[in-house]
């Protein structure tokens, strides 16, 4: 794995997480729901009794939002990579999919081994994560796409002649 990998999966995944994220953010404003993920996993953590400060554990939430973007987007680009789905929007809707099954079993998981039952609109959360997570593979798609063609533009210009 060479450095320019790594960057454009870091890449990728901020740009795909900040937007799930904004999305997220906009949803739980507008419902007026805590329908935000890293503020969702810093009462998980309270409910883990982690002992840790309530500025160490929102940063270890955001970390670990970001993390798991990584995570996703490192799939992601496995299935790219080994042409088991093709980079294009169609695909990127269906890794959205599985994503939105994924972030939506995980957090009822999660819900259930903390003992952690937040007031929300489960239903609601459930299927703005479903969206959320669509989102943020449509722009995982877009931005990796991206940065393949910005890759092969330098990769020909910077070309020894």
């Amino acid at each position: 794995m060479d450095i320019y990998l790594i960057f454009q999966i870091i890449i990728v995944s901020i740009a795909a997480t900040s937007t799930m994220t904004l999305f997220s953010y906009a949803v739980s404003l507008k419902f007026r729901e805590i329908y935000k993920e890293p503020v969702l996993l810093t009462y998980l953590m309270h409910n883990f009794n982690i002992n840790l400060s309530k500025s160490s554990k929102n940063i270890l939430s955001w970390l670990i939002h970001y993390g798991i973007g990584v995570a996703f987007v490192s799939i992601y680009h496995y299935f790219w990579a080994h042409n088991i789905l093709e980079l294009t929007f169609l695909h990127g809707l269906l890794l959205g999919v599985a994503s939105g099954i994924t972030g939506i079993i995980s957090w009822m998981i999660l819900f259930k081994i903390s003992r952690y039952q937040p007031s929300i609109d489960y239903k609601g959360y459930y299927i703005q994560l479903f969206i959320a997570h669509v989102i943020f593979a449509l722009t995982a798609t877009a931005v990796y796409a991206i940065s393949l063609t910005v890759a092969l533009l330098t990769n020909n210009y910077f070309a020894p002649k």
